[in-house]
């Protein structure tokens, strides 16, 4: 089966990992109309070769135009505007630059065949798995192979070695035969044994020549050894570990989860022991060279080079192997790491990605907050803090399952200084307290064979709050910081806050849901989002963001930010509907014209459900196709259901007892079909807890008096749905309309399921008006809240 086939059959989660590899440089279209032909060409050969490149791209365009032909002759008008913006624009981007088009589709290739993988792995094993973590990259396998070539040069150096002492010991050993015999000959037998002795001269000088070419043969190969070392190492601390950090960084935030280091620590911990075998070794030609050395002698020219640059790799390399593997995090706030409340402890972990036993309980951890105090010092108005608890901990394997030498440090706590300004350096404050940035720090010594090697690394900054209602705003910090840079130590970050893409943006939202549900958002919802954030727009990829439209300006006709209502939305998903938006019944993040476009052509009684606009705290509810006298509308629910009401009565509880009064004064529900089509009864009724308690056991947040306060209140704010009706068929307070049509399809809200009863007491206290209404009219769009 192609390969663009089997990626259409994945599950969701999958579904979604592929739509971000696609964008205006490679759109998912052009992958869809040319699949077969995409899947036969080797990208990766024209990656690397520009005259390939150029016919490839040449061929593409060809295969464009052949495709806009088909749809020319389907006369699907949609598909030619697509194709032909779409070779315009791969036209104008890589025609001179071919290889970098095929860069970009050797690379979604390869992510798609990664894909694939680890879903065949995860249904094999039953679980789901990131596909950085079960598969081995071809870089990846290149660098083993380098570090595996390395131990064998390693290891053949060591019989070298071997082999130069052996040479060195006959050299000596004749040498010294040699010139002790020659003494005494001269004494006792004048000329008769020079002869003698000029041979046994030249056989030395033969020796000699042996063991100098030897030794220049060991000099070079070590230099080229430790280049090779220098090589790998940089691809292990510059790419793989880089690109270790940077996933942590997108775990952090809630993107893919972060692979383990176990990988990472065997290739560092086999380069490390290889360099340790080459400095003994060097040191060994250092032994050898004060026992035997001569004039133009290689080792006294090369030896103190290759001692410099091997224990300049060996420091490099450690200092690179000390990370932190677990970033600073609250244990009650696991989801959002990086922000830590004074007074309230927060966990973090160490680890040496150099498995040495000989360092077990031999490395002390030292915890500091800030210790560069001249970058938090430029900062205007930044606080400072002192760390409590157990700041101090020493490296051992049995912290770790897998023996790994490491430090969880669980007991630390954040106290703010307090001086005379409130606990800042400056009253001048530049920056909001959730806008700085701090930095711990850990650092430790290293004493390994006659070396010391001070260690240092540090965390992810991180936001220090007092209050845990700055948890949204610091949050969103933590997000901007993380999605648009990997320095490592930018603690002035937001004195200048760079701008984000939408494409961005959308990508960090998403994984705000996915992340702690089973669901990410949709193209349509993130579409739906980007109009709140930047308005109506075509095409919002590219579009650009500022940290202030995110986070801190009020939305247009709002009292509150786009971040503070998204936020909200999240945690009511999390607290209150996380079922229900698992399942998918939650459309949520959808317009008002959307809406009305897809409950249009679907019975009366589709509904669906979506989030509040106009809601600051996170609510949502129900809107479904109603019927009037001449036309469709489209009804709410008259308030869309709070955390407060939701802390009452389950969403689903409230969708299965909704109930509005029809014509013939009978309480019906308006819910009948969640949209597309789905029964009610089949999506919510096994969210609901058993009938066997009566309704006020139940936790019904609305009391007999909220809900016909609710019910009058609805009908005063609509007093355009009556225009329609001649004064006759009003009751006799204006109201009402007439009871006479018999009319059961116009429906109007009035309150959730408790109004059975309700009304039913209602009746029998208060005989009036409400006995006999009836609602024969058409709801108009007017009669649709605004929220």
């Amino acid at each position: 089966m192609a390969q663009w086939n089997q990626l259409q059959q994945l599950e969701t989660r999958y579904l979604e990992q592929l739509y971000h590899l696609y964008s205006d440089s490679f759109p998912m279209e052009l992958r869809q109309f040319l699949a077969p032909w995409i899947e036969s060409q080797d990208w990766a050969y024209a990656a690397n070769k520009e005259s390939h490149a150029t016919l490839v791209f040449h061929n593409l365009l060809g295969e464009i135009d052949q495709q806009y032909s088909r749809f020319l002759q389907e006369n699907n008008v949609l598909y030619q505007h697509n194709l032909r913006r779409i070779k315009q624009h791969l036209q104008s981007k890589y025609l001179e630059k071919p290889m970098e088009i095929a860069r970009i589709v050797a690379r979604c290739l390869w992510e798609e065949q990664r894909l694939l993988q680890t879903a065949t792995t995860a249904a094999q094993d039953g679980t789901a798995s990131h596909p950085s973590g079960t598969v081995v990259t071809e870089k990846q396998q290149i660098l083993e192979h380098n570090l595996q070539d390395i131990r064998k040069r390693v290891q053949d150096m060591e019989q070298k070695m071997k082999m130069l002492e052996n040479l060195q010991d006959d050299f000596d050993f004749n040498y010294k035969t040699l010139k002790s015999q020659g003494e005494l000959s001269q004494d006792m037998n004048g000329n008769s044994q020079a002869a003698a002795t000029r041979q046994k001269m030249s056989q030395l000088e033969q020796m000699l020549s042996a063991l100098d070419q030897l030794r220049r043969q060991i000099v070079t190969e070590m230099a080229g050894l430790l280049s090779a070392m220098d090589f790998v190492q940089k691809n292990l601390t510059d790419d793989e570990l880089a690109d270790w950090k940077r996933r942590q960084q997108i775990a952090c935030i809630g993107g893919p989860p972060n692979i383990c280091l176990d990988r990472l620590e065997t290739w560092i911990t086999s380069l490390a022991e290889s360099q340790l075998q080459i400095r003994q070794q060097i040191k060994k030609l250092e032994e050898l060279q004060q026992k035997v050395s001569y004039k133009g002698d290689p080792i006294i020219q090369h030896r103190p080079a290759l001692e410099e640059k091997i224990v300049d790799l060996f420091r490099n390399l450690m200092k690179s192997a000390f990370v932190v593997e677990r970033q600073p995090c609250m244990p009650m706030h696991p989801d959002r790491p990086l922000v830590i409340k004074t007074g309230v402890q927060f966990t973090n972990k160490v680890r040496l990605l150099v498995k040495f036993p000989e360092l077990n309980y031999q490395l002390k951890i030292k915890v500091i907050i800030d210790k560069e105090s001249g970058d938090v010092a430029a900062i205007r108005g930044s606080r400072k803090f002192n760390i409590l608890g157990t700041n101090t901990k020493v490296m051992n394997m049995e912290e770790s399952n897998n023996g790994s030498l490491s430090a969880e440090f669980k007991h630390l706590t954040l106290r703010e200084q307090r001086c005379g300004n409130g606990g800042r350096t400056n009253s001048d404050a530049s920056l909001i307290v959730t806008e700085e940035l701090h930095l711990i720090t850990f650092e430790t010594e290293v004493y390994h064979q006659g070396l010391k090697i001070d260690l240092e690394t540090h965390s992810l900054p991180v936001v220090v709050i007092s209050n845990i209602c700055q948890m949204p705003n610091a949050w969103a910090s933590i997000l901007w910081y993380n999605m648009l840079t990997n320095h490592p130590k930018n603690v002035n970050f937001f004195t200048k806050p760079p701008v984000g893409t939408w494409d961005q943006v959308a990508e960090v939202l998403s994984w705000q849901f996915s992340s702690t549900t089973k669901r990410g958002l949709t193209i349509e919802q993130l579409t739906t989002l980007a109009e709140k954030l930047l308005g109506p727009c075509v095409n919002y990829s590219g579009c650009q963001i500022t940290w202030a439209k995110f986070c801190k300006e009020n939305m247009v006709g709002k009292g509150f930010s786009f971040w503070v209502w998204l936020d909200n939305i999240i945690d009511l998903v999390k607290k209150y509907i996380l079922a229900l938006w698992n399942e998918g019944y939650i459309l949520g993040f959808i317009s008002k014209e959307r809406e009305r476009a897809i409950l249009s052509p679907k019975p009366p009684g589709t509904f669906l459900l979506r989030f509040s606009e106009s809601s600051k705290e996170g609510a949502c509810w129900a809107g479904w196709r109603s019927v009037g006298l001449s036309r469709f509308s489209i009804v709410h629910v008259n308030l869309p259901y709070t955390k407060q009401q939701l802390n009452s009565m389950s969403f689903a509880e409230i969708i299965m007892g909704y109930k509005i009064m029809d014509a013939t004064n009978i309480l019906v529900s308006p819910l009948v079909y969640l949209f597309p089509e789905i029964p009610k009864e089949d999506a919510f009724g096994k969210y609901c807890r058993p009938e066997a308690a009566p309704e006020a056991e139940l936790g019904d947040p609305c009391s007999s008096e909220s809900v016909r306060s609710e019910i009058l209140t609805c009908l005063r704010r609509c007093p355009s749905v009556f225009m329609d009706f001649p004064d006759s068929e009003l009751l006799g307070n204006g109201i009402f309309p007439g009871t006479n049509s018999g009319n059961t399809s116009d429906l109007f809200p009035m309150s959730p399921r408790t109004l059975d009863s309700l009304m039913h007491n209602e009746a029998e206290a208060n005989p009036g008006p409400l006995d006999s209404l009836t609602l024969d009219m058409e709801l108009s769009s007017d009669v649709a809240s605004p929220m």
